[in-house]
């Protein structure tokens, strides 16, 4: 052992040792302030036996310096990567600086704890995020570590385990008669023409508002009948057509009178719509709609179908969902609907009852 001092009042203790490279090399054991003589000499023995067998105490003491910060890992590894495979990129680089870099940023990747991951994301709650914005964050956890783990930078994810809340977030708001009314004033009187022609458009054909701020007049069919969503602004990744409806149409046809017919379809005073939510948030107010999302308006695309009595493969097909589960949730029944089956129902068995 070597005892080397640091002040009047203390000093460190090393192990001199051969590493693999047969050099003398020295691995601190401690210092006087938290080891006695006799614990030192014991770390040592054990220290030398588990060198005898292979080990490398410096290569080790390495390996863990080497290991990145949460933040270092974030923007040096995972968002190069998200970048080049993730459209959603940007909304990981939110979550990363608002929360997760905030709680996790100088913190070694391999010193994150699942008990830790558990408190935030049950935090994250208790600040009142949604269930699934929190599930999201969780998500994104997760996913990053996992890559590291695949890379060779972590042995075990510590996100792995944590379960999410899984909320099923079917929260939807379907218009009734007179607020669809209500809409449909203001939409044709509204004075910012391509916002009403957006949100028609939307009703019309169940778009996502991504999907319909990326459409062209390249993506338009000749005889204005369809409109092809490239593989690139599907949620899916999948290329799709939409067939257009006569209200669709009529959309095309007065953007086409206010001499926008070249690059995308929907186009502001400072160029292509990148944001709806205040635009959006002003037509609500003048039709007095509450708690209406954009997003709703496909839900209600989708309640118009199934309530006009096409299947569920139909409206699955219409919305382009891959897996039928999901457009269930979009097979909202009204009142009506329900009561005409039942009435149905009730009036065979009456025909029967009177033979």
């Amino acid at each position: 052992m070597e005892v080397r001092a640091g002040c009047p009042d203390w000093a460190s203790v090393y192990l001199r040792h051969r590493n693999g490279s047969n050099k003398t090399a020295h691995t601190k054991l401690g210092t006087t302030l938290d080891l006695t003589l006799k614990e030192a000499r014991t770390k040592a023995r054990q220290l030398k036996a588990a060198i005898a067998l292979g080990a490398d105490p410096q290569a080790d003491a390495r390996q863990r310096k080497a290991v990145p910060t949460w933040n270092a890992f974030f923007t040096e590894s995972y968002l190069p990567h998200a970048k080049q495979a993730k459209r959603t990129w940007k909304n990981d680089a939110d979550m990363h600086r608002l929360r997760l870099g905030p709680r996790f940023g100088a913190t070694p990747i391999n010193r994150i704890t699942r008990q830790e991951v558990q408190q935030f994301h049950n935090e994250l709650r208790e600040d009142g995020l949604a269930p699934a914005t929190a599930d999201h964050h969780l998500k994104l956890l997760r996913h990053a570590l996992n890559l590291a783990v695949d890379w060779g930078m972590l042995q075990v994810n510590p996100a792995a385990k944590v379960k999410q809340f899984n909320s099923e977030n079917l929260v939807e708001r379907y218009l009734s008669d007179e607020e669809f009314k209500r809409l449909m004033r203001v939409l044709r009187d509204h004075e910012n023409r391509p916002m009403a022609c957006i949100v028609l458009w939307l009703l019309a054909t169940g778009a996502r508002s991504g999907e319909a701020k990326a459409a062209t007049w390249d993506d338009i069919a000749r005889d204005q009948t369809v409109w092809t969503i490239r593989s690139e602004h599907s949620k899916s990744k999948k290329r799709r057509a939409v067939p257009l409806n006569d209200i669709a149409r009529s959309v095309l046809q007065e953007i086409r009178a206010s001499g926008c017919t070249s690059g995308h379809l929907f186009v502001g005073k400072r160029g292509p719509y990148k944001y709806l939510s205040k635009n959006w948030e002003r037509i609500c107010e003048e039709a007095d709609l509450q708690g209406l999302r954009l997003h709703d308006l496909r839900h209600n695309y989708a309640s118009m179908l199934v309530n006009s009595g096409h299947s569920l493969y139909e409206v699955q097909q219409a919305l382009g969902h891959s897996d039928p589960k999901v457009t269930m949730r979009y097979s909202h029944l009204s009142k009506e609907s329900l009561q005409g089956a039942a009435n149905s129902a009730g009036d065979r068995i009456k025909a029967a009852m009177a033979e």
